[in-house]
Protein backbone atom coordinates (compact mmCIF):
# COMPACT_ATOMS: atom_id res chain seq x y z
CA UNK A 1 0.00 0.00 0.00
CA UNK A 2 1.91 3.38 -0.89
CA UNK A 3 1.71 5.92 2.06
CA UNK A 4 -1.01 9.01 1.67
CA UNK A 5 0.85 11.99 1.27
CA UNK A 6 -0.43 15.44 2.82
CA UNK A 7 -1.04 18.86 0.52
CA UNK A 8 -0.34 22.11 1.81
CA UNK A 9 -3.24 23.09 4.06
CA UNK A 10 -2.81 26.65 2.26
CA UNK A 11 -5.76 26.86 -0.28
CA UNK A 12 -3.68 28.75 -3.09
CA UNK A 13 -1.00 26.09 -3.03
CA UNK A 14 -3.04 22.93 -2.72
CA UNK A 15 -5.04 23.91 -6.10
CA UNK A 16 -1.52 24.71 -7.36
CA UNK A 17 -0.85 21.14 -6.75
CA UNK A 18 -3.56 19.74 -8.08
CA UNK A 19 -3.34 21.35 -11.39
CA UNK A 20 0.47 20.66 -11.48
CA UNK A 21 -0.36 16.36 -11.16
CA UNK A 22 -3.27 16.79 -13.69
CA UNK A 23 -1.42 18.78 -16.03
CA UNK A 24 1.95 16.50 -15.93
CA UNK A 25 3.68 19.50 -14.30
CA UNK A 26 2.69 22.09 -16.34
CA UNK A 27 0.27 24.02 -14.55
CA UNK A 28 2.06 27.46 -15.70
CA UNK A 29 3.57 26.94 -18.50
CA UNK A 30 7.31 29.52 -18.39
CA UNK A 31 7.32 29.09 -14.53
CA UNK A 32 9.92 26.67 -12.78
CA UNK A 33 7.79 25.08 -10.21
CA UNK A 34 8.48 21.56 -8.93
CA UNK A 35 6.63 19.76 -6.02
CA UNK A 36 8.53 19.06 -3.05
CA UNK A 37 7.61 16.30 -0.61
CA UNK A 38 8.92 16.23 2.70
CA UNK A 39 8.49 13.89 5.51
CA UNK A 40 7.02 15.73 8.64
CA UNK A 41 9.24 16.18 11.60
CA UNK A 42 6.73 15.89 14.02
CA UNK A 43 4.01 14.27 12.55
CA UNK A 44 6.22 11.80 10.41
CA UNK A 45 3.71 12.16 7.60
CA UNK A 46 4.38 12.88 3.72
CA UNK A 47 3.98 16.30 2.89
CA UNK A 48 3.97 18.16 -0.10
CA UNK A 49 4.50 21.76 -1.39
CA UNK A 50 4.97 23.48 -5.07
CA UNK A 51 7.88 25.71 -5.24
CA UNK A 52 9.69 27.91 -7.34
CA UNK A 53 12.79 26.78 -8.30
CA UNK A 54 16.02 27.96 -9.83
CA UNK A 55 18.82 26.00 -11.72
CA UNK A 56 22.73 25.95 -10.97
CA UNK A 57 23.92 23.39 -13.15
CA UNK A 58 22.61 19.79 -11.93
CA UNK A 59 21.04 21.66 -8.92
CA UNK A 60 17.51 22.79 -7.94
CA UNK A 61 17.87 25.84 -5.99
CA UNK A 62 15.01 26.66 -3.20
CA UNK A 63 13.95 29.77 -1.53
CA UNK A 64 12.86 29.09 2.06
CA UNK A 65 10.94 32.41 2.05
CA UNK A 66 7.30 32.03 3.02
CA UNK A 67 6.43 34.76 1.52
CA UNK A 68 8.25 36.88 4.05
CA UNK A 69 6.56 35.78 6.98
CA UNK A 70 8.57 35.72 10.40
CA UNK A 71 8.96 32.04 10.43
CA UNK A 72 10.44 29.58 8.44
CA UNK A 73 8.30 27.42 6.09
CA UNK A 74 7.36 23.81 7.48
CA UNK A 75 9.41 22.60 4.24
CA UNK A 76 12.54 23.92 5.17
CA UNK A 77 11.85 22.53 9.11
CA UNK A 78 10.65 19.41 7.56
CA UNK A 79 14.61 18.99 5.44
CA UNK A 80 16.32 20.30 8.37
CA UNK A 81 15.61 17.20 10.51
CA UNK A 82 15.22 14.95 7.09
CA UNK A 83 17.49 16.18 4.10
CA UNK A 84 16.09 13.43 2.33
CA UNK A 85 13.17 14.58 0.08
CA UNK A 86 11.20 13.44 -3.29
CA UNK A 87 11.03 16.51 -6.36
CA UNK A 88 8.37 16.29 -9.08
CA UNK A 89 9.88 18.52 -12.18
CA UNK A 90 7.34 18.27 -14.66
CA UNK A 91 6.47 14.77 -15.73
CA UNK A 92 9.95 13.54 -13.75
CA UNK A 93 9.77 12.63 -10.48
CA UNK A 94 13.24 11.77 -8.57
CA UNK A 95 15.16 11.63 -5.33
CA UNK A 96 16.87 14.37 -3.88
CA UNK A 97 19.14 14.68 -1.11
CA UNK A 98 18.66 18.54 0.44
CA UNK A 99 21.33 21.31 2.32
CA UNK A 100 21.28 24.77 3.46
CA UNK A 101 23.59 26.46 1.14
CA UNK A 102 26.60 27.80 2.78
CA UNK A 103 26.82 31.68 3.83
CA UNK A 104 29.66 31.36 1.21
CA UNK A 105 27.42 29.92 -1.75
CA UNK A 106 24.28 31.89 -0.64
CA UNK A 107 25.23 35.45 -1.97
CA UNK A 108 25.50 33.74 -5.40
CA UNK A 109 22.22 31.24 -5.70
CA UNK A 110 20.21 34.16 -3.79
CA UNK A 111 20.68 36.41 -6.84
CA UNK A 112 19.26 33.08 -9.41
CA UNK A 113 16.29 33.52 -6.58
CA UNK A 114 15.99 37.12 -6.87
CA UNK A 115 16.60 37.59 -10.64
CA UNK A 116 14.41 34.84 -11.26
CA UNK A 117 11.43 36.54 -8.95
CA UNK A 118 12.39 39.94 -7.59
CA UNK A 119 9.74 39.62 -5.01
CA UNK A 120 11.60 37.21 -2.82
CA UNK A 121 13.97 40.63 -2.43
CA UNK A 122 10.96 41.96 -1.02
CA UNK A 123 10.11 39.13 1.04
CA UNK A 124 13.45 39.69 2.73
CA UNK A 125 13.20 42.90 2.87
CA UNK A 126 9.60 42.29 4.84
CA UNK A 127 11.03 39.70 7.64
CA UNK A 128 13.91 39.83 10.56
CA UNK A 129 14.82 36.84 9.53
CA UNK A 130 17.97 35.77 7.00
CA UNK A 131 15.63 33.69 4.03
CA UNK A 132 17.49 30.49 3.66
CA UNK A 133 18.44 28.91 0.42
CA UNK A 134 18.50 25.15 -0.57
CA UNK A 135 20.23 23.08 -2.48
CA UNK A 136 18.52 19.90 -3.90
CA UNK A 137 20.74 17.31 -6.15
CA UNK A 138 19.70 14.25 -6.80
CA UNK A 139 20.02 11.28 -4.94
CA UNK A 140 22.45 8.73 -6.08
Amino acid sequence: MEEEIVDSPDQWVAQHIRRFVETGGQARPGMNDLLLTTRGRRTGKLRRTALLYARDGDRYILAASDSGADRHPAWYLNLVAEPGAVVQVGAETFAVVTRTATAEEKPRLWRLMVDMMPAYQEYQETTGRDIPVVIAERAV
